[in-house]
């Protein structure tokens, strides 16, 4: 390699930042990480503890105290976090996690001294905007995984905003999405049947995500819908298999002839009914996922 340097961000890339022996990365390297892993959830007023990393102004400003601190790469919250020294880990989305490439080039980054780049410090860069399938194509799970990385998983994670996920529900993968352990929020082909539904639409309370408004828009709404109906399938285009007896929580309105918002409920001899619910009441329905696409309802009871 010539006279044996190794230069620019490449040597940091390869060597790390103790070896590399010329220029240090600038902001401008760094950022098509920011932007492909960390704007979607840290952009806006949603951004968590209100740490933005659309620009370097903002990543300089940080969230309660600075994120990095110049020259000094160990001590930064930035690295820490990128590194699961502190937790939780980032990006929140992962595994995967950035490469040990990426967060040396963020090392470097700090250790050189926060070199600013050709941008102006202001310059905004915003969230990717969502992607549709072309016509024809089917929505899949790289479609929707955005608006879970922007609005959900900063709780529905292991070491989410409030600690470990609510009633356990992760949404930070497309297996955990779709786990039906203790019971399925996700029933591919019916969206109406599929508790998540519910709760962005705000049938089910508490309406998600938990710090809305602003709740999802109409549009990310219709497309995880899109997504279900579809099959809910995986990033390969590969529909999910139905979650035949698989308990079900869901709420709604009841309506006549035992539906839930036009879902069809089964109810019979060994259904525990409660609180004597009626037509136009908002209940709530216990139950399994059937065979035929109803909801076998072990028990509903009003609210």
């Amino acid at each position: 390699m010539g006279k044996g340097k190794v230069r620019g961000t490449l040597g940091w890339l390869l060597l790390g930042p103790a070896m590399a022996l010329a220029q240090p990365p600038t902001f401008d390297d760094i950022q098509p990480i920011l932007q492909a892993r960390c704007v979607m959830c840290h952009a806006g007023e949603a951004a968590p503890l209100g740490l933005r990393l659309t620009s370097l102004d903002e990543l300089l400003k940080g969230s309660r105290r600075p994120v990095v601190k110049g020259g000094d790469a160990a001590g930064s919250e930035l690295i820490r976090r990128l590194k699961g020294q502190t937790q939780p880990r980032m990006p929140m989305t992962g595994p995967p996690f950035l490469s040990d490439a990426e967060i040396a080039l963020f090392e470097g980054w700090v250790e050189g001294g926060l070199q600013p780049g050709s941008r102006p410090a202001n310059a905004s860069v915003e969230p990717a905007p969502l992607q549709r399938p072309p016509p024809g194509q089917p929505v899949t799970y790289s479609h929707v995984a955005p608006i879970f990385a922007s609005r959900c998983v900063k709780c529905h994670s292991p070491y989410g905003l409030m600690g470990s996920a609510p009633e356990g529900l992760l949404l930070n993968s497309y297996a955990a999405i779709l786990d039906r352990d203790e019971r399925v929020r996700v029933v591919p082909g019916v969206s109406g049947a599929s508790e998540l539904v519910r709760r962005i639409r705000g049938q089910s309370q508490p309406q998600m995500p938990y710090d809305g408004p602003p709740f999802l828009s109409d549009e990310e709404i219709q497309l995880i819908v899109d997504w279900i109906d579809q099959g809910a399938r995986d990033a390969d285009g590969q529909p999910a298999p139905s979650p035949v007896g698989s308990r079900v929580r869901l709420q709604g309105v009841l309506g006549e002839g035992w539906t839930l918002d036009s879902l069809q409920l089964v109810v019979g001899p060994e259904t525990r009914i409660d609180k004597s619910p009626g037509v136009g009441d908002y209940v709530e329905v216990r139950g399994r996922w059937g065979q035929d696409g109803r909801v076998l309802v072990e028990r509903i009871r009003r609210r």
